[in-house]
């Protein structure tokens, strides 16, 4: 597998002497290069001797030599820097665009690093790695941590960058997008993004001193106005109370007012999902924390602790949905606050990225420092990722060690990918 083998030359895990060119020269390699995941030639700058002459220029590597014809690097200019080909097989020699036939090494991938490379690939249990995780030295499960925490952020970052994009530079619109999609919690966050892009914040200013018409824009916008929105079972009743039909004509009249149009009411999800999560309640948040004019990007900022960003999004259902999970169904009387978990859970999702994405884009360090400091504050996420990780033997003290493994899993394990994992390096360098 040439993944592999551009693996075993980028760590050189393969012995230093007695290599050698197929035309018998010897080759020290010094520097295996740049390992480049772009288009060009597969390592950058390597220094290698062959031979006894230093040569510094570029390395290709093939499962076969006659990879390099088939790819048709031969009609490539910008192969022409190639100084060796290293090859699990040559098979033929090979000349550069300009003419020039190029030295040949044969390499092997150890046997100990195919087979375990071929029982992380089939070990269906997660992490694949999980039989070296306990033993690993803090050291290399700290600094990897710590790398993947900024990774999660940056990718985390470059979503909001999409968004910016989609507001038109307005931050505070991302913000209150990005609030939207986490208030989705996973099963419902694209259609709450959806949801959030298609309504008109500078529209629903004018009219932010009145609750019950930014939750009219809000659930109309949402589509869940509609009575085809409403199961068979309980459209009778939904349309006959008198709050669904008030909402109605209110967001009849707002939307003919502002050209408004609703998202598509199939993009909500309802099944297995608890009542307090179901959009409804969910949105009737959001209408009040908007109302109370918490939650805005430039409020956040001021906030430096934890608990005062806990006090920002602190919010409720507005009266109605507080004897209510949908429309004409009551319930028992509940305040259907936003719980303490699910506020961490938006800060860690939410406040924290904004915070760093902000401060990326104002070049302000204090501010990316500040959304590390937050992660440390927090505890540590408590889902089924986390809980697999814990039993391997793994400490999290914050939520930034949950955080990291959660990208661990998502962006390395879940994608088999642990050849740019550092446990999977420890792994692969192990003697069975």
């Amino acid at each position: 597998m040439e993944q592999l083998l551009h693996y075993v030359w980028k760590h050189k895990f393969f012995p230093l002497q007695h290599l050698q060119t197929t035309d018998g020269r010897s080759v020290e390699v010094i520097d295996t290069g740049l390992h480049n995941r772009n288009a060009g030639p597969d390592f950058f700058n390597a220094k290698v001797k062959i031979g006894g002459t230093l040569w510094v220029g570029n390395v290709e590597i093939h499962d076969r030599a006659s990879h390099w014809y088939a790819h048709h690097h031969d009609v490539d200019e910008a192969y022409n820097n190639v100084v060796l080909h290293v090859c699990g097989e040559v098979d033929v020699d090979v000349c550069t665009q300009d003419g020039r036939t190029l030295p040949q090494m044969q390499l092997s991938v150890p046997a100990s690093v195919t087979e375990n490379y071929q029982q992380l690939l089939a070990t269906m249990q997660y992490p694949p790695c999980y039989r070296i995780i306990a033993d690993l030295p803090k050291l290399v499960v700290h600094s990897w941590m710590s790398a993947l925490q900024t990774e999660r952020l940056e990718q985390k970052t470059e979503a909001i960058t999409r968004r910016l994009q989609q507001c038109d530079g307005s931050w505070e619109a991302v913000c209150f997008v990005t609030l939207a999609r986490n208030y989705g919690f996973g099963i419902n966050g694209d259609a709450f993004e959806q949801w959030a892009l298609s309504v008109p914040l500078q529209a629903v200013g004018h009219h932010r001193d009145d609750l019950f018409q930014i939750e009219a824009i809000f659930l109309g916008q949402a589509g869940l106005l509609d009575p085809q929105s409403i199961s068979e079972s309980h459209r009778p009743a939904a349309l006959a109370d008198d709050y669904f039909q008030r909402l109605q004509n209110e967001y009849t009249y707002l939307a003919h007012k502002f050209s408004l149009a609703p998202i598509d009411h199939h993009l909500w999800r309802f099944m297995r999902l608890r009542p307090q999560n179901f959009p409804y309640i969910r949105i009737s948040q959001l209408a009040n924390l908007y109302y109370q004019r918490r939650a805005s990007l430039s409020q956040l900022l001021e906030c430096t602790t934890a608990d005062q960003l806990r006090e920002a999004l602190a919010t409720q259902a507005t009266p109605y949905w507080q004897t209510h999970y949908s429309f004409g169904a009551p319930s028992s009387k509940n305040s259907k606050r936003m719980s303490a978990a699910s506020i961490d859970l938006l800060l860690i999702n939410t406040v924290i990225p904004l915070l760093f994405a902000y401060g990326r884009f104002k070049s302000s360090e204090p501010l990316c420092d500040r959304a590390f400091d937050l992660l440390e504050q927090l505890k540590a996420e408590h889902n089924h990722i986390t809980r697999l990780w814990s039993e391997c033997g793994i400490d999290m003290k914050s939520a930034a060690d949950s955080q990291a493994l959660i990208q661990l899993k998502k962006e390395y394990c879940d994608r088999k990918d642990c050849l740019r994992c550092r446990f999977g390096y420890e792994y692969l360098k192990r003697k069975p």
